[in-house]
């Protein structure tokens, strides 16, 4: 799942990490925009649900330098040895530029770099390294964790995809249909073993199609008119589908770019329906080869109305099949 939830302050998230636990998940993700920063939710679920695997997706590689983002890396690892992952990946111009104030330049590199550099100092390394994109001196870790944690590569591309393949511990994949799973995987090359495939995966529970669409289409107009996220889609095979929805964003005409989006494509990256129908939708992700399928929990009308005892109900109804098996 990822976290935290909306509707829920961080200091009551303990009841939502009990749930999320209680209900089979096994796995909370953060992610990182402008809401939380990436570490803090997972500091607070390390402390209170000590069987929880934890991970961001992403901690972007520009907006913390090299050495900082590797303190806040290891100090995890250290507060839960064995549980957390690394998520790291290059972000967008939009979070990197223009509300954090830094350069947004050859990001592949970047993002190699400092991947690079993570993979010496979490293990103990002294770093003393003219990278690319960067230059660090003489930097050592005081508290390199017992356990260094996996590093895997938000990837979205061939190039990016072909890296984490070949340096990263696994790769984290974002705004893709189950459909499109194999042909992102197919670039990764020989993988080895204990390399993980992990996908964030929006979900709105709810049997309001008219609703789930119209938030799915904000989403999708919000997202897929980023260039990176846009060139993934024309590689994906949806150039001549979006097409409408581009021209409308680039001629200013916001609404008429959600409108342009097609029912199809709304439901094939914007799970809905009941709980039980969703929780099947998320399984053709891991037939096609997810190995953890992070859930990205939208806002439904009836959490809404019902508040915080309604989303961890929601919750209880998408981890736990009626077999009760975990989900």
């Amino acid at each position: 799942m990822t976290v935290p939830l909306g509707g829920i302050a961080l200091a009551h998230h303990d009841a939502a990490y009990a749930a999320l636990d209680q209900a089979g998940f096994t796995d909370v993700w953060s992610s990182e925009v402008a809401g939380t920063d990436a570490f803090t939710p997972l500091a607070l679920a390390a402390a209170w649900q000590p069987r929880l695997r934890l991970g961001t997706a992403i901690t972007p590689v520009f907006t913390r330098g090299p050495g900082l983002l590797a303190m806040s890396a290891a100090a995890l690892a250290e507060a839960a040895p064995g549980r957390f992952s690394l998520g790291i990946g290059a972000s967008s111009p939009v979070l990197v530029r223009d509300w954090n104030a830094v350069r947004f330049d050859e990001p592949f590199r970047r993002t190699r770099d400092v991947l690079r550099f993570l993979r010496a100092a979490l293990r103990g390394d002294t770093v003393d390294e003219v990278y690319d994109t960067f230059t660090v001196r003489r930097f050592t870790l005081e508290r390199p964790p017992a356990v260094p944690p996996p590093i895997l590569l938000a990837a979205l591309r061939p190039g990016m995809l072909r890296l984490a393949g070949a340096e990263a511990d696994g790769v984290i994949l974002n705004w893709l249909s189950a459909d499109d799973v194999p042909r992102a995987l197919a670039e990764l090359g020989e993988r080895r073993p204990g390399f993980e495939v992990a996908a964030r995966i929006f979900v709105c529970p709810t049997e309001d199609a008219t609703y789930a669409r119209a938030l799915g289409r904000r989403l999708i107009t919000g997202y897929l008119t980023v260039p990176a996220y846009a060139e993934f889609h024309r590689w994906l095979g949806r150039g001549e589908t979006l097409a409408p929805m581009w021209e409308a964003w680039a001629a200013g005409d916001r609404r008429g770019a959600g409108a342009a989006v097609p029912d199809e494509v709304v439901d094939a990256l914007v799970l809905h329906g009941t709980p039980e129908r969703c929780r099947a939708q998320v399984r053709r992700y891991v037939d096609a080869g997810v190995d953890v399928p992070v859930v990205a929990l939208l806002p439904t009308p009836e959490v809404t109305a019902g508040g915080a005892a309604a989303l961890l109900t929601l919750i209880a109804q998408l981890g736990v099949d009626p077999q009760g098996a975990s989900a």
